[in-house]
């Protein structure tokens, strides 16, 4: 039997390659992202055009995948929320529409698809970044970190039903939107120095841990944060 497999963000960069990397293993994939246009360009998948951070949008989708079971859950969807103006408000402003698009995207979809898990062998996976484990990014960090403890919960709550849940924490990656119009040949340089390999990671790279822990051998793997920086932070 195909396995199905639902992938926010899904449109460009990691997401993509995620979605692509699953339909080649064979996975049934919906894609769901705000824009219809890059979900359009994953061949092979079906195409959900949703804004994750309002519980309506996430019933909507809940509606189009109703009553069929999901094998693999990959929260993807997120990025970096450039503040708009000085003072408190602004402040405010910034640090909830950044825990909107990284933790309240997370939250309302996994809740909504709960019910919908394979039982035995779901797999739940969330999106952090290496900016949770050594800091960095204001109020980016904070929120991918809120991630880490989350998955510990759910881990323990749907470990019983033979289901895992980890979050990966990608470093440095190219070719994807995250940096656009703000990395500069320095920065990109002292990215890649900061690692012990030499080199940037790539979205198959990370394609390549979800294909562990969405497969038979990351079947005993829960609650864990999984970090694939090319060695830019150690051990935790």
């Amino acid at each position: 039997m195909t396995k199905l497999a639902v992938v926010s963000g899904g449109g460009t960069g990691i997401g993509a390659a995620i979605a692509c990397g699953l339909i080649g293993d064979g996975f049934e994939v919906v894609v769901i992202g705000r824009r219809p246009g890059p979900l359009e360009e994953i061949k092979g998948a079906q195409a959900i055009a949703a804004d994750l951070r309002e519980p309506g949008e996430v019933e909507r989708v809940r509606e189009a995948l109703a009553g069929r079971a999901i094998d693999v859950l990959v929260n993807n969807a997120g990025g970096y929320v450039t503040r708009d103006g000085d003072g408190l408000g602004a402040v405010a402003a910034n640090w909830r529409a950044t825990f909107d698009i990284n933790v309240i995207t997370a939250v309302l979809l996994t809740e909504a698809l709960l019910p919908q898990l394979s039982r035995p062998g779901g797999r739940v996976l969330l999106f952090s970044s290496i900016a949770a484990q050594r800091g960095g990014g204001g109020p980016y960090g904070a929120a991918k970190a809120a991630l880490h403890g989350w998955v510990m919960e759910l881990a323990a709550q749907l470990g019983p039903q033979g289901i895992t849940a980890n979050v990966i924490a990608p470093g440095y990656v190219i070719d994807t939107e995250f940096f656009k119009g703000r990395m500069t040949p320095e920065g990109h340089q002292a990215r890649v120095d900061a690692t012990l390999v030499g080199q940037p990671g790539t979205p198959d790279d990370i394609w390549q841990a979800v294909r562990w822990l969405a497969g038979p051998g990351g079947g005993w793997v829960t609650g864990q944060i999984i970090g694939v920086n090319g060695g830019s932070v150690l051990g935790r």
